[in-house]
């Protein structure tokens, strides 16, 4: 049976997802982030040295990066679901995407939760408005900035596509979830951008994308 090592409000989540929908049995190991640092616990190094996740155990073979791993269980145990017929222009785009998700997108979004931080982290008075000066100043002049080119470029895409590989529903459109996700969360995605706000609202209404939340438990990253 698959093993997901998964950790609470993380990528991890997606995996769940594609699980739900591919109607495979797995079992869940949890993990918690420590409240302070926000990190995953020491214990998960024991599973695949980078102590992150997802990591997928699939018999002998233990599979970590979420991307890799939805590519694996697509491969394996799809049946051609959820993705494209090779050769065509949607395996062309859910390619893409399935890269561009955490290559492009989630860059910024990352440093925005760590500016976000320092901003908002406790320092000595002296310190403070300089500190946070900073953050303010590299947020407003360049992160946000290019998340919002990210997010003006994937509402155009949309524009053109049900979903991000075509008009068919791909484990592409799984792997753009979490990034979409923290923009909605943390990062201004709202209602001007309809198209990306009707791909979150479709998503969560999946009924595998419900049973892998109660699966995976809460998931701060949903409003």
């Amino acid at each position: 049976m698959l093993t997901v090592h998964h950790l609470n409000n993380s990528r991890s989540q997606r995996v769940l997802w594609l699980l739900e929908e591919l109607g495979l049995e797995y079992q869940i190991v949890r993990y918690e982030r420590d409240k302070k640092t926000m990190l995953a616990p020491p214990e998960l190094k024991r599973i695949h040295p980078l102590g992150k996740s997802p990591v997928v155990v699939d018999g002998s073979a233990v599979l970590a990066e979420s991307g890799a791993i939805i590519e694996y269980l697509v491969e394996k145990y799809g049946n051609g679901r959820f993705a494209p017929a090779p050769g065509t222009p949607e395996k062309l785009r859910y390619s893409y995407f399935m890269h561009y998700a955490e290559g492009s997108m989630m860059a910024p979004l990352l440093m925005k939760l760590v500016f976000d931080r320092v901003e908002n982290s406790p320092a000595p008075f002296f310190v403070r408005p300089i500190a946070r000066g900073i953050a303010q100043r590299v947020k407003s002049t360049y992160i946000q900035p290019q998340i919002d080119t990210h997010l003006n470029y994937l509402e155009g895409e949309l524009s053109q596509n049900h979903w991000f590989a075509g008009n068919e529903f791909s484990a592409a459109d799984i792997q753009m979830s979490f990034p979409l996700e923290a923009a909605a969360a943390r990062a201004g995605l709202d209602a001007s951008r309809p198209k990306l706000q009707a791909f979150l609202s479709r998503i969560h209404a999946r009924p595998a994308f419900q049973r892998a939340l109660e699966r995976g438990g809460p998931y701060e990253l949903l409003r």
